[in-house]
């Protein structure tokens, strides 16, 4: 277990060691390529998409914005569903990462409802004192079903969920969402090792933030 623990640490100190000009987060979710000429010849760039602007009810009845997120620093995104068998085993990876980064205010954290229709501000109260949501860091997110499906399906490329009327294929993945709104990392938010690497992607994230 000490092992497991400390790999992230060695990484991330490796990392810092050698430099940010040396390692950089991959960005997910490609829009489309752009092609520009330069000297005569053709280049080809990835232009990579950007979260649109959502404004949802959290778990203590406010309204929280993208913005409000993602303007100081990242943050940690993931759709719950609470009949799911992982919904717990997410949540308590979720913990770790809240814990880890409870005194570092660039680092947000928002679980998305998949289930809006029994995921009230009231029910997401009582998640967030089940799971110790700390106010102002991690924020249960709800609101209108056809918002949610677009933030979902549109903004973090969710599909739903085939053969049925409603919910997502989200399969408990986490996402990593830097200041300007792009995805810089995708985890299966039920496993340990991949919650290690967020965490560890998170300090590295944060690093380049302290020296750009």
């Amino acid at each position: 277990m000490g092992l497991i623990l400390l790999v992230p640490v060695l990484a991330f100190l490796f990392l810092k060691s050698f430099g940010t000009n040396r390692y950089a987060l991959p960005t997910y979710l490609p829009d489309y390529v752009d092609s520009t000429q330069v000297d005569g010849k053709w280049q080809r760039d990835t232009v990579f998409h950007q979260v649109g602007d959502f404004r949802l009810p959290a778990q203590s009845g406010r309204e929280v914005s993208q913005s409000e997120l993602a303007d100081k620093g990242l943050y940690v995104a993931s759709f719950f569903e609470t009949g799911s068998a992982d919904y717990q085993r997410l949540n308590t990876q979720l913990m770790r990462v809240q814990e880890k980064f409870r005194r570092e205010p660039r680092v947000k954290m928002a679980s998305f409802s998949a289930d809006p229709a029994h995921d009230s501000v009231a029910v997401l109260s009582r998640y967030a004192e089940q799971y110790g949501a700390i106010a102002g860091k991690w924020f249960f997110l709800t609101g209108d079903e056809a918002t949610l499906n677009k933030v979902a399906t549109q903004e973090f490329r969710l599909s739903p969920a085939a053969g049925t009327s409603g919910g997502l294929q989200h399969g408990q993945r986490v996402f990593l969402v830097d200041k300007d709104r792009r995805v810089r990392g995708i985890y299966d938010g039920t496993s340990e090792k991949e919650i290690n690497r967020l965490m560890t992607e998170i300090e590295v994230l944060l690093y380049t933030y302290d020296h750009e």
